[in-house]
């Protein structure tokens, strides 16, 4: 049975609603808007157009673009010609470009604004064709999206789209190794969406706001797909500095953000107060209003459902949030298979990333592995069966993260199989629960703890705008009466004994953070590492807390 496909969705929608907005790209009060109708049209002529250059012999293209209208309309037109796009992260970096282009043997590549591009243009492989978008300008021969339409106007291509087609191959931006090609067709982007319906309580015809990468793929089926099945108009966001304006302005029904977006949305907010204990003040006076003013000042007040996910979020978090009517909802799913666990109004626990949605199965491995089956997984990794045959096993999808269930039902996870570490004593040590607690302080914005082969496990933590405003021992303070806390409630080898504080932010151009805004451990290893074993091996010598300044 052939399933309907992207392709098959969007038609249908060009005809029954093809006079409606559907796309909106902003540049300052200005917006260009895109029907469904026009969407198609552009989408068809350039499909017509990549088929004739490239044929249907399932030809890689990649898309190197921020988030915008012909982002989206590029993509559809590569599927809907036959073929398979690569989408790039605008900052990746040159290295992992070159890589991905190669090993996919990119035939071309759609160039729009990108800040990376100088680098990228240095590594493109010889014979690839570029392909501009709308407003991109480059230097080398290539071909402009305009010609394209001028050229194939009123054309359609004679491909005929099957579910089980390969549309795309998305890279991971796993925080260790080579990163792997996750292969997707129709039903891995179409499936998981439409299972998620009841979770999700998204209303007819929402508003979406567009900002993660559409290089990611959470971003392009929570936003894009699900404007698709739910004939959703996206504005996409100018830039991130204009974030918080955009969210305002379009106010979205429905809203993504990874732990590291809610917290930097709350340190914007604590800003505007001075501290939290201002803030707490205000609170105190006059709850009601101060909750309503912080959800409309975050565009946030129309927000049917606001998911968080891509990496654990601190519990203090989520009830920070909760405090101000904005209840995040926390939910899981991988690039090899999406929304399988997610918790929903009425159905949540924090800390949990939910339960298992409708039409999907679950298995804890002997290991603590969280395994799940579900229609619609990705299809494998590109030219890596080896690698695929470890992962996709009978229908599973092993997911590489522990975890557990609880007795009704709300899944946990307890860290990645591969984060848990050994001390100097040779007892494993799992991470994630002691930085979700150390996290519940106010004065710190990322955490990661350290202890491979250690005498004593180190902290490093990244301070706060506000926390590096205020008095250094006030701060300290509170920070070690946090640790002291957690050394009561954690086993002995597991106790943290040196706390490193860093000013600098932890960034995707700094190369601490994965384009998805996820930490990677050896990157923090490799910068405080050294420094960390010498504390906590001073530390378990004079037996007290140690806390160093890293200016």
């Amino acid at each position: 049975m052939n399933n309907p496909t992207m392709q098959s969705h969007v038609s249908a929608l060009a005809e029954s609603r093809g006079n409606d907005v559907w796309l909106r790209d902003r540049a300052g009060d200005e917006f260009t808007e895109w029907t469904w109708g026009q969407a198609q049209d552009e989408v068809c002529a350039v499909a017509a157009w990549l088929e004739k250059k490239y044929g249907k012999g399932q030809a890689n293209i990649a898309l190197l673009s921020r988030n915008r209208a012909h982002w989206v309309m590029a993509d559809l037109a590569i599927m809907s010609s036959g073929n398979a796009t690569v989408p790039l992260f605008t900052t990746l970096a040159v290295g992992p470009a070159e890589y991905i282009l190669d090993f996919t043997d990119a035939k071309a590549i759609f160039v729009g604004e990108s800040e990376n591009w100088d680098g990228v243009r240095k590594v493109l492989p010889d014979g690839i064709d570029i392909i501009t978008l709308p407003g991109a300008t480059v230097d080398e021969p290539h071909v402009r999206w305009e010609d394209m339409l001028e050229e194939c106007a009123g054309q359609r291509p004679s491909h005929e789209a099957h579910s089980d087609d390969l549309i795309s191959i998305v890279f991971t931006s796993g925080t260790t190794g080579v990163p792997k090609g996750v292969m997707q067709n129709h039903d891995s982007f179409l499936c998981p969406m439409k299972r998620a319906r009841d979770y999700f309580s998204m209303r007819k015809q929402p508003r979406f706001l567009s900002y993660l990468p559409l290089s990611h793929i959470a971003e392009r089926q929570l936003v894009i797909v699900q404007s698709i099945i739910y004939e959703g108009t996206i504005t996409f966001n100018e830039s991130l500095q204009t974030l918080l304006r955009d969210m305002h302005d379009t106010r979205p029904n429905y809203f993504f953000g990874a732990p590291r977006v809610w917290e930097q949305l709350q340190q914007g907010v604590l800003a505007s107060f001075g501290s939290q204990e201002a803030m707490d003040q205000a609170m105190a006076a006059n709850a009601e209003a101060v909750a309503k003013g912080v959800r409309e000042k975050l565009g946030l007040d129309e927000a049917d459902y606001l998911l968080t996910a891509a990496a654990p979020t601190p519990p203090a978090l989520l009830k920070w949030y909760h405090s101000l009517g904005l209840n995040l909802m926390e939910g899981f799913g991988q690039t090899e298979i999406m929304a399988v666990a997610c918790c929903r109004e009425g159905e949540s626990k924090v800390g949990s990333i939910g339960k298992v949605v409708p039409e999907v199965e679950l298995k804890i491995t002997d290991e603590d592995e969280l395994c799940f089956r579900a229609e619609g997984p990705a299809v494998g990794y590109y030219k890596m069966p080896e690698k695929t045959a470890e992962t996709f096993i009978d229908g599973w999808v092993h997911t590489g993260d522990k975890g557990y269930m609880d007795d009704e039902g709300f899944l946990f996870i307890t860290g990645r199989v591969k984060d848990y570490f050994k001390t100097i004593q040779g007892k494993y040590v799992a991470p994630v629960p002691i930085e979700n607690d150390f996290s519940k302080n106010e004065w710190t914005e990322q955490t990661c703890l350290l202890g491979r082969g250690y005498s004593k496990t180190v902290m490093v933590a990244v301070l706060s705008e506000i926390a590096q405003q205020q008095d250094e021992k006030k701060v300290v303070d509170a920070l070690r009466d946090r640790i002291a806390s957690i050394n009561k409630s954690v086993d002995h080898h597991a106790r943290i004994g040196a706390l490193i504080l860093a000013k600098e932010p932890w960034t995707i151009e700094n190369e601490v953070l994965t384009p998805t805004l996820k930490i990677r451990r050896e990157e923090v290893e490799k910068r405080f590492g050294e420094r960390a074993r010498d504390l906590a091996h001073e530390a378990a010598v004079k037996g007290e807390l140690l806390v160093e300044w890293m200016h």
